[in-house]
């Protein structure tokens, strides 16, 4: 079902000075989808981050990030659309999401998955400001990946949140949502499941983040193969953890896990082998800074990591998301310096260089550039 927020809450939160009091505009849909127009020109970027990747099943490269023409994460804010039929080679950006170009809404932190009907589903949030509890998940369905221009249908609002990371299709066959309504609100890691391939969504559960920790969520889920379902989330620590065994109902609250990381985003993934794909920064033991992004595999459902394959050391690197392609190959999207150097970049690798710690294959790609907005 699509939710949308009682008329009661809006009022409120005109009252607080949030929303202006006539309307609660971040409800409707974008004003503007469609080929980049001169306000979303690459030149006319002072920030690009936040990026998010996807592969159809014929190999073209999908990558979503947001930008803006101001240096800040503001009601400036779109969503950009680029694709490459060359294995990366080059990129086209064929399609913006701008909810108003001037604001107050904003739209932002985008993310891209093949769903198993092969349609891409282009996932963002929008929002006035940057409250997770009225903010939004909408999804706009791509009819053919592996098509160059994208034909889609009309966005539609899925639930309420933010849904920083990739859904999850359960054993049952059940579509999951990492969405979540962050900071203000208790038990904001939820799970939103649909068991009609996408047409019906609702809330199955969510866990809570203790309130001293809470930061931006951006959780994932990961189904063990004893189905019990582990859920990872940022923290202002770094990485906590809650498992939940009746497939997401309920969720014991979120505690420290044994991965050491910055408050940032990090990439867990299963893999065609049936291996876990982690990507983060540093060792699994050492806590750094937003640096040394690095992949690692586990062969016992997360218990234990292998490997550390290095992607890039540089300071500034952050938000990782991928896929593993048909034939093997792991892509990686990142950004690095958004507002100074406002790069969007892929790293592509084998599981076997995972492992290894280094390139064993000649699949490991590091540093490619998928979008330059710095202007030199």
């Amino acid at each position: 079902m699509i939710r949308t927020i009682p008329l009661a809450v809006c009022f409120t939160l005109s009252a607080i000075g949030i929303l202006p009091a006539q309307d609660a505009p971040f409800l409707n849909p974008p004003q503007y989808i469609g080929l980049p127009q001169t306000v979303q020109a690459v030149t006319n970027r002072a920030f690009t981050g936040i990026p998010s990747l996807a592969v159809s099943n014929g190999g073209r490269l999908w990558a979503t990030w947001y930008a803006g023409k101001t240096p800040k994460e503001d009601e400036n804010n779109y969503v950009v659309l680029s694709t490459s039929g060359d294995g990366g080679e080059t990129w086209k950006e064929v399609l913006v999401v701008d909810p108003d170009e001037d604001g107050p809404v904003r739209t932002y932190d985008p993310e891209l998955w093949i769903a198993p009907d092969g349609k891409l589903r282009l996932i963002w949030a929008q929002a006035v400001g940057h409250a997770g509890t009225v903010a939004g998940v909408w999804f706009l369905e791509i009819e053919d990946p592996d098509a160059e221009q994208p034909v889609h249908g009309k966005p539609k609002r899925i639930t309420d949140g933010i849904m920083m990371c990739k859904p999850l299709v359960l054993s049952t066959d059940e579509w999951a949502l990492p969405a979540s309504t962050w900071r203000e609100t208790d038990a904001s890691a939820r799970m939103i499941v649909s068991d009609d391939q996408g047409k019906t969504w609702s809330r199955r559960g969510g866990c809570n983040v203790p309130k001293d920790a809470r930061a931006f969520d951006e959780h994932m889920f990961v189904e063990r193969n004893d189905q019990s379902i582990w859920l990872l989330a940022r923290t202002k620590y770094g990485i906590g953890e809650s498992v939940s065994t009746d497939r997401g109902k309920t969720w014991p609250e979120l505690t420290p896990s044994k991965i050491a990381h910055p408050s940032a985003r990090f990439f867990i993934r299963r893999l065609a082998s049936g291996n876990l794909l982690l990507v983060k920064h540093g060792p699994i033991e050492k806590r750094t800074g937003r640096s040394h992004l690095m992949a690692f595999v586990s062969t016992d459902d997360g218990e234990t990591w292998k490997g550390g394959l290095m992607l890039d050391e540089r300071a500034g690197v952050s938000y990782p998301d991928g896929q593993q392609d048909a034939n093997g190959v792991i892509h990686i999207a990142y950004d690095y310096s958004r507002t100074k150097d406002r790069q969007i970049l892929f790293a592509s690798f084998r599981e076997e260089d995972v492992a290894a710690g280094k390139a064993v294959t000649d699949s490991v790609k590091l540093r490619q550039l998928i979008s330059d907005a710095s202007g030199k």
